[in-house]
């Protein structure tokens, strides 16, 4: 695993292609509250770029131009919550979004666990720690630290993979599809403080 911490922003010369898995923590969940301290992108090839982002002023010029892509593909797990710390704090949209959270939920309807964890440990066999998880992310990091956050992003392109087929196979992807048209309005609503199913009764 190839782990580099970059201060503030990702690097000029950084080549990470045209699909990345994207990542952020946060201090809380709370977007108002508690900031956003660390995004982590990987392009797939067992590598982790995290980037510590300053917090006085949010400037991230590479890291931003490369989340509002169009070109690039984002793979998210749960995209809804960094989506809308992206949006609050670096004052970007994030275009071209894969879910793997909303694609598991729609293809794995025979499991009712959908966390990341289960998905590295089905797709991946591979059993990953998230003890920090529940983590200060707002000072030094430590090596457990980076490695978590390598975690949350090194695995999402086999994973994606894997759920993409089940959905094929079961004939939901169009369904998948829609839901993600629909990821940035529900951003969108979060961010107005509209938390309720608003299609509920």
């Amino acid at each position: 695993m190839d782990i580099k911490l970059h201060k503030n922003d990702l690097p000029d010369d950084l080549k990470l292609g045209n699909l990345i898995a994207v990542d952020g923590e946060f201090m809380g969940l709370n977007v108002r509250r508690d900031p956003l301290c660390l995004i982590q992108v990987s392009s797939g090839k067992s590598d982790a770029h995290i980037v510590q982002l300053d917090r006085s002023d949010y400037k991230a010029p590479n890291l931003i131009k490369i989340l509002s892509d169009e070109k690039i593909t984002k793979i998210f797990h749960y995209g809804r919550a960094d989506l809308a710390f992206i949006k609050f704090y670096l004052k970007t949209d994030t275009n071209n979004i894969l879910d793997t959270k909303i694609a598991s939920k729609l293809s794995r309807s025979y499991s009712d666990n959908h966390s990341l964890k289960t998905l590295i440990k089905e797709f991946i066999k591979i059993d990953v720690s998230k003890q920090f998880q529940s983590s200060d992310f707002g000072g030094e990091l430590s090596q457990s630290q980076l490695k978590y956050c390598a975690n949350d992003v090194i695995y999402l392109h086999k994973i994606h993979e894997e759920l993409n087929k089940i959905l094929i196979r079961e004939n939901r992807l169009e369904i998948y599809k829609e839901c993600l048209k629909f990821l940035k309005t529900r951003v969108d609503l979060d961010l107005a403080l509209f938390k309720d199913d608003i299609w509920a009764h």
